[in-house]
């Protein structure tokens, strides 16, 4: 087995078990801030948490999959380390970008509820003059 064909395997060897552990752990511990979102409606909270779970899933392994290819042929197991360390590091970034990026979109989705449920705003209880 050449050493380019050995950095195949050992991508997807690392590569997806670590997209499954990061979804496993994010579908876990996300269910308290979408019942929070969501305002106590475990259901709901539930179904878009295993829809968030099921995106991840096709976007990761797809950009898995995608970022497999190598431009060139890697020689020794320098070069293995090496390719490993870029494509495993790019990888690691697009998780945790789609991390924070889910976190984002629902944060503002709270923020916006919140809103709503606030009480209207006082009326003014009397008038500014301005000195000439």
């Amino acid at each position: 087995m050449n050493a380019t064909v050995m950095t195949y395997g050992l991508y997807l060897m690392i590569a997806l078990p670590l997209t499954i552990w990061v979804a496993r752990s994010l579908f876990r511990n996300g269910r308290i801030f979408l019942v929070d979102c969501f305002h106590g409606d475990e259901s709901m909270a539930d179904s878009v948490n295993q829809l968030l779970v099921t995106g991840f899933y096709l976007v990761n392994f797809g950009f898995v999959a995608l970022y497999l290819r190598m431009a060139g042929d890697v020689v020794e197991v320098r070069g293995i380390f090496e390719a490993l360390s870029g494509k495993l590091g790019v990888v690691l970034l697009v998780l945790g970008g789609m991390h924070f990026l889910n976190l984002l979109v629902f944060a503002k989705m709270k923020e916006r509820v919140h809103e709503k449920q606030s009480p209207p705003p006082l009326p003014p209880t009397g008038t500014i003059y301005r000195n000439p």
